[in-house]
């Protein structure tokens, strides 16, 4: 089960918005026969990719997984029919899959006279899929927030001048984390100053979808911007009843998608809905750049799951110049956004914190 979990992560920027999961096979004399992951979206799934390796070698054999196998027809056929093809005896299970469609897998096998075991290693399991896991049990996504910062915490001078202030090594494992998620999201003044891509540029991850998500109110996207003139298919504005109907013309026969959402009690589009409007895509692992108000307004509401902070080694100062997160922030300490530092790493001249959330 320790390979078919190393494998699973050869899916990281392929996979989702399914789950990554490996699969190793044992002939019937406890002999690798074959072994796979899931590797793109859409694609053959790890137990048809480990079986289809190991042939007639399977029969009699065990399959280690990491994800319950899937019992229904989707974009591929159920994987419990490839196994009963194949003649296997038994089936080990790492984690139960708690989607209601795809699940099933290991009581229709029992059913049909296989020996199945689950929970080996199941919580390591769980720990490699965390991101797929939150949108299949929650209904929302995965929320990942990253951010370069200097020394003090600045995201920029007073001026507002940020580009750049962490390396190329840092921006290129910013670049590699869009690979690992489904969409990435920032607010129109993001927009509005920098005109950014926001485009998977590493073609790490060829199959998966891809969405650029703005958060922009009242439809201030202008015409020009990267956004609407590159591969408009792909960019979704998120806005508010207030939005005039000329603005959502424009930008609809720019090619855009756009979605209107009911503004919160502050008159600002509400997180939670934002999030469950993205898992419908389905958007399982969403990668929040900012800016400071976009990322207040995720660690106020208490979503955000994972933090990719990249700090350079340089101090801005400043009274006025902003920080990485801003929003309402709290009042006392017992307030505070509690996270857990997983990884502390260097990047080129920079330093990159990996935490996530706690509980």
């Amino acid at each position: 089960m320790e390979r078919a979990l190393e494998l699973a992560d050869n899916g990281r920027c392929g996979a989702s918005p399914n789950p990554m999961v490996g699969a190793v096979v044992l002939d019937a004399a406890g002999r690798l026969a074959g072994e796979g992951w899931h590797a793109l979206y859409g694609g053959p799934h790890a137990e048809v990719v480990a079986l289809r390796e190991a042939g007639e070698r399977a029969r009699g054999g065990t399959l280690y997984v990491t994800l319950e196998p899937c019992n229904h027809q989707g974009k591929t056929p159920p994987c419990t029919r490839a196994i009963l093809e194949a003649g296997m005896r038994r089936v080990v299970i790492a984690l139960a899959d708690p989607t209601p469609l795809a699940g099933g897998g290991a009581e229709a096998l029992r059913s049909a006279g296989l020996t199945v075991e689950t929970g080996l290693l199941a919580e390591a399991a769980e720990r490699a899929n965390r991101r797929w896991l939150r949108w299949a049990r929650s209904g929302r996504p995965w929320v990942t927030l990253k951010a370069a910062v200097s020394l003090d915490g600045k995201i920029a001078t007073h001026t507002g001048e940020s580009k750049w202030i962490t390396g190329d090594e840092a921006r290129r494992r910013g670049l590699e984390l869009r690979e690992e998620h489904d969409a990435i999201l920032v607010g129109i003044g993001t927009v509005l100053a920098d005109d950014p891509r926001l485009t998977r540029r590493l073609h790490l991850n060829p199959g998966g979808p891809w969405h650029r998500v703005i958060l922009d109110s009242t439809l201030r996207t202008p015409r020009d911007v990267h956004a609407v003139t590159d591969e408009p298919e792909q960019t979704l504005i998120v806005h508010t009843e207030r939005a005039p109907a000329e603005r959502r013309s424009r930008l609809e026969a720019a090619g855009v998608r756009l979605l209107e959402l009911p503004a919160g009690e502050d008159g600002r589009l509400a997180p939670g809905g934002i999030l469950r409007a993205l898992a419908a895509l389905p958007v399982a692992a969403l990668l929040v750049e900012g800016g400071a108000e976009v990322h207040g307004t995720f660690v106020d509401a208490g979503l955000v799951d994972e933090l990719h902070l990249f700090m350079a080694p340089v101090i801005l100062g400043g009274r006025s110049a902003p920080a990485a997160v801003a929003g309402r922030g709290c009042s006392h300490l017992a307030e505070a956004y509690r996270m857990a530092i997983e990884d502390v790493s260097r990047v080129g001249s920079d330093v990159e914190i990996r935490a996530v959330r706690r509980g």
